[in-house]
């Protein structure tokens, strides 16, 4: 479907040609009517479907047709970590550039000057509020707030705000806002919690459920099987004869992810880290390190694997084989972009093979698996039934949480940060430095 069969506005249609933005993606051809009926949402859609667009656009249209210029926010936009936020608010930035309208995006850091420009943002009443759960309400604990002229409240990843242990925080934001909104939740998966979420804060919601999506062909996907012991010696083995460049390596915690960072250097190779005790400053400096290419392994916590798009990534490593086939798809699905063909090896350990053959039941084929070494001595056999109620070893952070996050990463991750933002009026004068090529929809 094209953008122009939508009932968009004009202004909102003329930046989407602006962007030569021409065809909207499954999950927006679903929810875009249906938001702009005002209707309460819940789709489950998985990151790079477009579903970013897929609640900006109507948020858009809904607001430059409802007339309403009193100054006050009028809209909440939530998610569960800076990155998403961050992407979010310039993906806000580029929609809206034929609009005028105001946001803030508001998550946390030290920096006392980003503070104040959120708090001046929210107590002018931007009309669009972009934040992270924790900080927000470390601004609405200090001072009040104006949340009675909001109209629209956004749920992005609401699994992930869940997983994070964000429920209070949400149900605290929930409880100070107007009953009469349009409440909007996305989610990449549709557990019981989601349900029940979304069953305490919308209002007759219609679904919209797009599948989860198959990596691309353009991806070669790999796997060791082997003990854990193993692991170390077949990322040397694996670039003994060839330098790395440009490989992401994912861990499923921030403890193990140190702790292989270290390792990496130790071995002679240009290492570092990406996860949440990192405040802002440290993660944009590994950022664009690694994208300079003076960085040549990024070690990271699933933190990259949504919502950062670097589009020359050779190889993805799963250090650990991720808890869900969803984290698979978004860990893989960072190489092999903007139509370049990638490679992703899994190293499967002896408690991990069970886990790993549910990822190959989705996929619906078996992952090539590589011989291991000579030198490394020989690996487990691939029995996965046999593992069926292992506990992964290894993996530090889990422990009774049921694989949560501690309570220093769901912190982290939602309050932390110092990237200056701040009150920004949209105007057509505005130079345009947001273009894209080709006629593909908007995608997150």
């Amino acid at each position: 479907m094209k953008f122009e069969e939508l009932d968009l506005c004009d202004e909102v249609l003329e930046g989407l040609r602006a962007m030569n933005f021409t065809d909207a993606t499954p999950v927006q051809e679903q929810a875009i009517p249906l938001l702009l009926q005002g209707k309460d949402v819940i789709a489950c859609a998985q990151t790079g479907t477009g579903k970013t667009a897929a609640f900006i656009l109507p948020l858009l249209d809904n607001l430059q047709r409802g007339g309403n210029n009193e100054p006050g926010i009028k809209a909440i936009i939530m998610a569960p970590t800076r990155e998403l936020a961050q992407q979010i608010d310039q993906q806000m930035e580029g929609f809206s550039y034929f609009l005028p309208f105001s946001s803030v995006p508001v998550y946390g850091g030290n920096d006392s000057q980003a503070w104040d420009v959120q708090r001046r943002g929210l107590q002018r009443g931007a009309d669009v509020v972009i934040a992270t759960p924790g900080r927000l309400l470390q601004h609405m604990n200090l001072y009040t707030v104006d949340f009675s002229h909001v109209k629209y409240f956004i749920l992005d990843e609401a699994d992930r705000m869940l997983d994070m242990g964000f429920f209070d925080d949400i149900m605290q934001v929930v409880n100070r806002l107007p009953r009469e909104r349009q409440t909007i939740m996305f989610s990449a998966t549709m557990p019981p919690k989601i349900k029940q979420l979304a069953k305490t804060i919308l209002h007759e919601p219609e679904e919209v459920r797009i599948a989860i999506a198959r990596p691309p062909e353009s991806i070669m996907q790999t796997a060791f099987i082997c003990h854990e012991a193993q692991k170390p010696g077949i990322i040397k083995h694996l670039f003994s004869s060839q330098e790395p460049n440009k490989v992401i390596l994912f861990s499923g915690s921030k403890l193990k992810v140190k702790e292989i960072t270290k390792t990496l250097r130790h071995m002679g190779f240009s290492a570092d880290e990406m996860h949440s005790d990192l405040d802002q400053a440290q993660r944009d400096h590994v950022m664009h390190e690694f994208k300079n290419n003076r960085v040549n392994i990024l070690v990271a916590t699933d933190i990259v694997s949504r919502g950062i798009d670097i589009d020359d990534i050779t190889l993805v490593i799963n250090y650990d084989v991720p808890r869900e086939v969803e984290d698979y798809v978004h860990r893989i699905g960072r190489t092999a972009r903007a139509g370049e063909e990638g490679m992703s090896i899994t190293l499967v350990g002896d408690d991990e093979q069970y886990r790993f053959k549910q990822i190959e039941d989705f996929l619906q084929k078996d992952i090539y698996k590589i011989p291991l070494p000579a030198e490394l001595g020989e690996g487990p056999a691939y029995e996965p039934e046999k593992h069926r109620n292992a506990r992964p070893a290894g993996r530090g952070g889990r422990g009774r949480n049921g694989g949560r996050p501690s309570r220093t990463d769901r912190k982290g991750d939602g309050r932390g940060g110092n990237r200056k933002g701040g009150n920004r009026g949209r105007g057509r004068d505005r130079r345009r430095n947001n273009k894209r090529e080709g006629g593909n929809a908007p995608q997150q």
